[in-house]
């Protein structure tokens, strides 16, 4: 390669890579709002977790332990594309459901409609605890037909949740227009964590305990899956005494079932290179 070539080529790619942390940051600003903008670290490191794995992603890991303040992220770009959430979704559509009084507490019995489906623990009756354990989907559907489109993307605007459309197929969180970013992904995450979503402070607190998914002695991890068919998502936090760290991994999934393990694995992995999490 000429060498005036290659230096030119160097630093194409170099600004290319500045611009992408440039767009990542000013969407963190754009997306939180009177949130203050955090430091801001792009880590390419992180490719190696990737490649391990064999997927093609992003993730955006926010760190407020120690009253720190840095966002991580790999692949800023496509930490700002907006995918289907499919059902990451859970966590805000049950709030709307128990906002709108369709739901009252985690014990409430949701009653089986009778029709087999292929995941065996969807085929009975669900309360809210088990719903989101075993991400029921025809249980909010039930809950998006009782709140109608409008109402669905009422709430979502309230709480700026990705483009905060509820058309296209159905359910639309999975097979219709409803989008969001890794990065809105984070924001709606770090509201909740606090509080601050325009719900009732209850019920801000029941969806973060049905939200748990593991826990030591001094640590909770609360996170919600999500698969469209084509890509899947990890989305949650990990609680310590010195304050929590947020997560959204995104990747692509050509194998379909095959990369679904990819989601945790990938997170996992980064979260334990920043002692975010134990090791395993």
């Amino acid at each position: 390669m000429d060498q005036s070539f290659e230096l030119g080529y160097t630093s194409t790619i170099s600004a290319m890579n500045r611009r992408s942390l440039i767009l990542f940051v000013l969407s963190i600003v754009l997306t939180f709002g009177a949130l203050a903008a955090p430091t801001s670290q792009e880590r390419t490191d992180w490719s190696s977790f990737f490649a391990a794995a064999e997927a093609h992603g992003t993730i955006v890991v926010w760190d407020n332990r120690n009253g720190s303040d840095v966002a991580f992220v790999y692949d800023p770009e496509r930490a700002g594309r907006r995918y289907s959430p499919a059902s990451t979704f859970k966590i805000p559509h049950s709030l709307f459901a128990l906002d709108a009084g369709i739901l009252r507490d985690e014990f409430q019995v949701i009653p089986w409609d009778g029709v087999k489906r292929s995941i065996a623990a969807w085929n009975e009756d669900q309360n809210l605890r088990s719903a989101m354990r075993n991400s029921t989907v025809w249980v909010y559907e039930v809950f998006a037909r009782r709140l109608g489109d409008a109402r669905e993307t009422g709430y979502m605007r309230k709480i700026a949740y990705g483009n905060a459309v509820a058309g296209g197929s159905k359910p639309f969180w999975v097979e219709g227009d409803l989008a969001i970013s890794a990065n809105e992904q984070i924001s709606f995450l770090r509201h909740l964590y606090r509080n601050e979503l325009p719900f009732r402070v209850e019920h801000q607190r029941l969806v973060k305990d049905v939200m748990v998914n593991e826990a030591g002695r001094d640590w909770i991890l609360r996170a919600k899956t999500g698969w469209s068919g084509k890509v899947g998502w990890w989305v949650g936090w990990v609680e310590w005494p010195t304050g929590p760290v947020f997560f959204a991994l995104n990747i692509d999934t050509p194998n379909r079932l095959d990369d679904l393990s990819k989601r945790q694995e990938i997170t996992r992995n980064i979260l334990r290179s920043i002692n975010a999490l134990p090791p395993s």
